[in-house]
């Protein structure tokens, strides 16, 4: 097959976004042709970018590996591509691959930036590698041990994976918190306890924070015992966050930290890298309980009539699910 053109999804930085056309370039040594089948969107960070809010000191940290354009207008953005490889190296040809990738429905990638999914993951849930590789990396930042009681505020797609990989540390006692009373079912499908936020747990050992709101930090702050730890995952991209750091904040001798998936937690550095982070999210994507948080599906060509609506802060869609039209025969139906 000799494709050579493609359609991208842009933000314009306005609220808006639109399909564009781009040539592809003829592929390169060790480079990879992938016919899409589905990405998702990343609620949190793509609203911020959809809607322009990225702040100016943070243009180059927030780039995205495939990213085009720049932050303050138009944006090629996304990091959550599932598909097939149709052309280059015969020994990656029809493999079911993942890559941090915009969406875009045809797209050249190096094959060191490519990861084949597990024989256990069908495609349609390999779309969560990304955030399951965010969620990782905040509870090895949270350090949770056997026997810890942990509170997780926030019953987003990150939140409920936090919680999930949490409650599956032996001993730990994970309650999910959240003001939306209908995430107690899927709580209650992860294995986790569910409280509405003012019901929530006290004298925790953790406390990790998911709901990108800051009333969400400040109850976390509230719910952690003395000398527990906070870990902030929520990225608030320019706006200002206020915090009760007086009153009981120093006397009871709290951590907070901040959980990036940019960075890998210093302890593993020596051994760890992005890739092998990523290799793990895939393999724990294999329970299938975990289709539950994949709560909505749309069609590529819908994205810029959709996009507005996914990312209003009402929005109760969890993932956001992007299918391509190379999805209808693949391992994942």
């Amino acid at each position: 097959m000799k494709r050579r053109e493609a359609r991208a999804f842009w933000s314009l930085g306005n609220g808006e976004g639109e399909l564009r056309k781009e040539a592809l370039a003829p592929l390169k040594c060790n480079e990879l042709l992938i016919e899409t089948h589905f990405s998702a969107i990343s609620r949190g960070t793509e609203s911020l970018v959809f809607h322009g809010l990225v702040p100016e000191s943070e243009w180059q940290r927030m780039r995205a590996p495939f990213q085009r354009g720049d932050f303050g207008g138009s944006v090629k953005y996304g990091y959550a591509s599932v598909g097939r490889v149709i052309e280059g190296d015969a020994a990656w040809l029809g493999r079911s691959v993942f890559c941090l990738y915009p969406h875009q429905d045809y797209y050249i990638a190096p094959s060191e930036m490519v990861l084949s999914l597990p024989e256990a993951l069908p495609e349609s849930r390999a779309v969560l590698a990304a955030n399951m590789e965010t969620a990782i990396n905040g509870v090895w930042d949270a350090a949770i041990a056997p026997g810890d009681r942990v509170t997780v505020i926030g019953g987003g797609v990150v939140g409920l994976l936090v919680a999930y990989l949490a409650g599956r540390i032996p001993g730990t006692e994970v309650t999910l918190s959240d003001i939306k009373p209908e995430r107690a079912d899927i709580a209650r499908v992860l294995g986790v306890e569910f409280t509405l936020s003012q019901q929530a747990p006290s004298n925790n050992d953790v406390v990790i924070h998911c709901s990108g709101h800051p009333e969400g930090l400040m109850r976390a702050l509230e719910l952690a015992g003395f000398e527990g730890r906070v870990i902030e995952m929520s990225w608030y991209g320019n706006q200002a966050v206020t915090l009760p750091l007086g009153e009981a904040f120093h006397s009871r001798r709290l951590t907070l930290r901040s959980s990036q998936v940019g960075e890998l937690d210093p302890s593993r550095k020596p051994r760890w890298n992005h890739r092998r982070r990523l290799a793990l999210a895939l393999s724990l994507l294999s329970d299938p309980v975990l289709d539950q948080l994949i709560s909505g599906d749309c069609a590529f060509e819908a994205l810029p009539m959709l996009m507005p609506q996914l990312t209003r802060a009402e929005s109760d869609v969890l993932c956001q699910r992007i299918r391509y039209s190379g999805a209808g025969d693949n391992r994942a139906l």
